[in-house]
Order: C-alpha cells, then structure tokens, then sequence
C-alpha cells in the first residue's frame, strides 16, 4: 500500500511527517536519529539509526536443578541467536560443576561473558557492537580460517605433523564463534529490516546466507575429524600405503581447491568456474571407486582402516559441501 502525504513548508525547508504505525514498530519517539539515504533511482530510503533505538533485551531462564548441560547450552545459543543483549539464569536449586562449565564453555564461543555468578544464578551479557559489525567480513573471516586448516591437513597428509593437526580445535571453535555472530545479525535483520541497509545487506541474501555459513561450518568439523584421523594414525603408528596415500592427497587438493572457490564465487558473484566446481564432486567419486584403500592395507588393523575411511568420506563431504555453496553463488548472481 503505497500512503501518499504532502511537502509542507517549514522555514526555508520542506518536511514530510512520518507514518505513526512505522514509528511504533521501530519504537522511535520525538528527538531520536533516523539515516536518510538517496537511492540509486533518486528514491528515499529512512531507517533507524543501529543502536539509537535499541533496547537492552533481557531473557530469564530458570534451570530445573537436573537440566541437563545438553538444554542449558541450547537456551543460552537460542538467547543469543534471538538478540538477547543479557541471558539471566536462575537454578530451582544450584548451578551444578557439569553446568557451570557448560555455561562457561557456550558462553566463549558466543562473544559474551559472565558478569555476575552465584551458586543459583549467572548472568552473562553480550559483547557484540552490531553496529560495528559486517556480515560479509565477518564471512571471510570464517572463510580464511577454514581454508588454513584445509592447507595445514594437505601438508599434514604429505608429511606427517602433530603440531600442526592439534591446532585444528581451536580453528574449529572460531569458525563457530563467527558463524553464531553471522546467524544473530541474519536474524536481527529478518527481525527488523531497517537494519538491513546499516548492516550493508540485502534481505534476499540473508537465506543464501545462513545456508553458506552452514556449509562452511560444515566442511570445518570434517577437516577436524581428518586431523583427528590423523593424529591416532601418526600416535599409532600407524603407516597409510603409498598408493591409498596418493588417492587421499589428490582428492583433498580437488576438494580444499573447490571450497575455496566456490566461497570466493559465492562473495564476488563470479559464476565463471562454478559448473567445474560442482563437477569435481562426481570426480571424486570415480576417484574413490576406482581405487579403494582396502585393496591396499593388506593385514593392517581395522582400526587403521576405519580411520581411513573417515578421512576419504570427510574430503567427499567437503567436496559436497563445496559444490552446495556453488550452486548457491549461481543462484544468487541470477538472483540480483
């Protein structure tokens, strides 16, 4: 519906009211900030300023005194993920060791701290300044992480090093940490779509969005198991046969060098190569049927080969995964 209201004349300026239904819903009052903006087609766009309208938003969670750590991680993430700026817990009984740490633990990898603890009661609040926070940095970021711990396994897998697999934890944890700050602001968005154009994000990307995060959280647990693969093979060792070897460095090239292309398509809407991305999957795979490590251990242990075959189906996931985030860059480019 498209409301039609007259330039009225103050001083030497003209000025416009606005709609009182859009000020409620922005809980905007008289003297506050709003951005106004000149569209490419000459056209306004008046948002809220991020932050000058904003609320601190509280949310209460009281804990049976058995709840398990499994339910208090997921109503703290689900706090976060909603734009909770502070998560009050309170125990019918009192915060458990088991619980304390959980909270503890969730509470690191979600930008927040606890700021007030008690045996019965914790609150943990937000460090985040959404304002000064970018999506699509905040991507590449995820991204270049990711891909580091693509290369350090390719290296590991051509000369054995557990040094370099034991730092794959501690990467998988910031992939975390930045795909829950993506969520939240994709959320936040789709919440509030004022908020769009301050966070330089379209709202049709916002879908396209949470599912490449998603992927690439994705394909960072399986380089993690990978390194773990490794890291009991090299503490057993455990030797792979040249030849199984081989088929594991080739198809990890083909998989680590298709995610890192299909995210660079996926942020630059270069759909020129994403066809050969999608492509390799199907490449893997012939890969893997036509020479199989089981042809090649002979009598070592299942064990060994069982760890193997983790490493083979996480580079084919990868790869999956991979061809999932170009078929997302194309639709995308098409999209806009």
């Amino acid at each position: 519906m498209v409301d039609q209201r007259k330039l009225m004349s103050l001083g030497a300026s003209l000025v416009i009211t606005l709609p009182i239904s859009w000020l409620r819903a922005n809980d905007l009052k008289k003297g506050e900030m709003v951005s106004v903006q000149v569209q490419r087609d000459q056209a306004l766009r008046i948002s809220p300023v991020l932050g000058a309208q904003e609320k601190k938003r509280e949310l209460h969670l009281l804990m049976e005194a058995d709840e398990g750590v499994t339910s208090i991680v997921r109503s703290i993430i689900a706090g976060f993920l909603n734009g909770y700026s502070s998560i009050k817990l309170t125990s019918k009984s009192f915060f458990t060791v088991d619980q304390q740490n959980a909270i503890r633990d969730v509470t690191s990898r979600l930008y927040m701290m606890i700021i007030e603890s008690e045996a019965n009661r914790i609150e943990i609040e937000t460090l985040l300044d959404e304002s000064k926070t970018s999506v699509f940095l905040s991507i590449e970021r995820m991204h270049a992480i990711t891909y580091s711990m693509c290369r350090d396994i390719l290296n590991s897998l051509r000369e054995p090093n557990l040094g370099l697999l034991r730092t794959m934890d501690p990467l998988e944890s910031d992939v975390d940490h930045l795909m829950y700050l993506i969520l939240r602001l994709i959320r936040q968005v789709l919440i509030k779509p004022s908020l769009a154009s301050q966070l330089q994000l379209d709202l049709p990307d916002c879908l396209d969005i949470q599912t490449l995060v998603h992927r690439i959280e994705r394909i960072a647990d399986h380089l993690k198991i990978i390194a773990n693969s490794l890291i009991w093979l090299i503490e057993k060792d455990a030797r792979i046969p040249e030849n199984t070897l081989s088929i594991l460095v080739l198809a990890a090239e083909i998989a680590f060098s298709s995610y890192d292309l299909s995210v660079k398509a996926f942020l630059s809407k270069d759909v020129s190569r994403t066809n050969e991305i999608i492509d390799k999957e199907a490449e893997i795979g012939e890969l893997y049927t036509k020479r199989t490590p089981l042809s090649f251990f002979g009598d070592e242990s299942a064990s060994s080969l069982n760890q193997v075959i983790l490493i083979m189906e996480s580079i084919r996931k990868i790869s999956h995964y991979s061809a999932d985030i170009a078929e997302l860059a194309i639709d995308r480019t098409y999209m806009s």
